[in-house]
């Protein structure tokens, strides 16, 4: 008898995992969303690493195998993965996260890009043809985002529906608690001017209400040149910039060069989800992004 329970017990536990939705998702930031709209009704991973370059990712065979099992694939979108997510589509080899398939959702689709160019030329960098791919440091962005990832859900696994939309409801509850507490923290920086590293922050330092008075790079991907950096300094000057913003991944002598020579504070910033060690969610994330901004 207790042979046969274990039996039905194992065949039980088989079948509820089996019957969960499998997501892979390009970021940990949209595999965090994705875990708390789906929860324990969903199988969540990351093809990438917080601390990584978005823009360069190795693939791996892993990578293959986790996009080969996936009943949905949840992109950023707007060519951030230009470099890297097709060969993994490929060889995959899975009909169901296919561009165009049910099973494949750009959630650069669901929000207003920036920056779209007017002309796209190597001579301008690596440039983004859609606009500035970075939208998900704009709060407001991540709500649309949760929604949106939602409906989807609810598309593919209709049975937990009303599951899927009472944890949407309980996660734009406190994420609006939440953009209010990060919006009155960052009210003393409105206006000022600042430098970025990499355009990463544009949306984030938009809805905040600072203003961007300069890159590090000289063009988007392009390492900044001694001629370039003295422009720089020139502005920084000019316009008594107070901070300096730069992502984890990208060099950082540039940056602590300026710093140290015109004494002018470097942020150093996470961009995603594991970016930072106290970045482990997507709310600790802006938590984090403001405290540094702020301290």
């Amino acid at each position: 008898m207790k042979y046969l329970l274990l039996i039905l017990t194992s065949l039980f536990i088989s079948n509820s995992v089996y019957s969960q939705l499998n997501v892979v998702t390009t970021y940990p930031y949209i595999a965090d969303i994705v875990k708390q709209i789906g929860n324990d009704k969903i199988q969540v991973t990351s093809l990438a690493r917080g601390d990584y370059n978005p823009h360069v990712i190795i693939p791996k065979p892993s990578s293959i195998a986790k996009a080969r099992k996936a009943d949905l694939l949840i992109i950023n979108g707007a060519q951030l993965e230009i470099g890297w997510l097709p060969p993994i589509i490929k060889q995959a080899n899975n009909a169901e996260i296919q561009p165009g398939e049910k099973g494949f959702f750009d959630l650069s689709t669901c929000v207003q890009l920036i920056d779209i160019p007017t002309s796209v030329s190597r001579d301008l960098g690596d440039v983004h043809p859609e606009g500035n791919p970075h939208f998900s440091l704009n709060p407001d962005n991540i709500l649309i985002i949760a929604k949106a990832i939602t409906q989807k859900l609810c598309e593919l696994d209709p049975e937990n529906t009303s599951f899927y939309q009472t944890s949407v409801a309980e996660f734009v509850r406190i994420w609006r608690q939440k953009t209010k507490e990060w919006t009155d923290k960052m009210e003393p920086l409105r206006g000022i001017k600042v430098i970025e590293y990499h355009k990463v922050y544009d949306y984030f330092l938009r809805r905040f209400g600072l203003v961007i008075a300069g890159t590090i790079e000289p063009l988007p991907g392009i390492p900044p040149t001694t001629k370039h950096i003295g422009e720089v300094e020139k502005i920084i000057e000019r316009d008594k910039i107070r901070h300096i913003m730069q992502d984890v991944y990208n060099p950082h002598d540039a940056s602590e060069y300026l710093s140290k020579r015109l004494s002018v504070k470097m942020i150093i910033l996470p961009h995603d989800v594991g970016a930072v060690k106290e970045a482990d969610g997507i709310i600790t994330l802006f938590d984090e992004i403001v405290r540094r901004m702020t301290q």
